[in-house]
């Protein structure tokens, strides 16, 4: 049984959740301030976070940096009622991994659980092996390198620390060498949702992965198509 934890303080909200995804199946935990939210977080090992933005004692931004500096891996899926691009930007720029804007549907709650849910244990499936990784779990393109067993990743012999959602779209793009990707195909395959409202949140994580894998202008690996998208092209 997957165990979540809701941080959020509106009753209603938690008790329409807590009841609609035990009886999906979930082992549901419910904290109703950010300050409270953290400590459970810390103590137990959660399949995922549903995280309010507006909450009591500490608002979900700091709550989601707050995991962010002991639990990398831990998908976290924000609700907020703040429905514009600039805020949404904001708890991605913070560590979560997707969002909902309130008011939603049941239905897209579970599809955004799912998706998490699955793309964790996928990301997760290889971390604790020991052995050395098959050749398949290896990825080269340059003087890149990422094992895709223990997330690692290198350029030029240089350690890069990621986030989950920095590392996913690598690897989406070490997936698509050379090949031109609209902002519509990264949002989908990244995220796991196609989503309608005109985020930025593509550019922004593009900006961030150049800035750690690209420290010289004449060693890019990512590069812009104007009008078209992104490429991931050598040198």
């Amino acid at each position: 049984m997957k165990k979540i934890i809701l941080i959020e303080d509106e009753t209603s909200v938690v008790s329409f959740i807590k009841k609609g995804l035990q009886e999906k199946g979930y082992e549901i935990s419910v904290a109703f301030d950010g300050r409270t939210g953290v400590q459970l977080v810390e103590a137990n090992d959660f399949d995922l976070v549903i995280l309010d933005i507006m909450l009591p004692e500490m608002n979900g931004l700091d709550v989601c940096k707050e995991i962010r500096k002991t639990n990398k891996h831990v998908p976290i899926l924000f609700l907020t009622a703040l429905g514009t691009s600039e805020n949404i930007v904001l708890g991605l720029e913070s560590g979560g991994d997707d969002y909902l804007v309130k008011p939603f549907k049941f239905i897209e709650l579970v599809a955004r659980v799912k998706s998490l849910l699955r793309r964790s244990n996928q990301n997760g499936s290889h971390e604790n092996a020991e052995e050395e990784p098959d050749d398949e779990y290896m990825y080269r393109f340059s003087d890149l390198m990422v094992n895709d067993y223990t997330k690692k990743v290198t350029r030029g012999g240089e350690e890069v620390s990621l986030t989950s959602t920095e590392y996913k779209l690598l690897i989406y793009f070490l997936n698509n060498p050379e090949k031109v990707i609209s902002r519509a195909e990264i949002l989908d395959a990244v995220w796991g949702v196609n989503y309608e409202l005109g985020t930025n949140v593509v550019d922004v994580y593009v900006n961030y992965l150049r800035k750690k894998l690209d420290h010289k202008d004449d060693n890019k690996l990512i590069h812009t198509v104007i009008g078209m998208g992104y490429v991931l092209k050598k040198p």
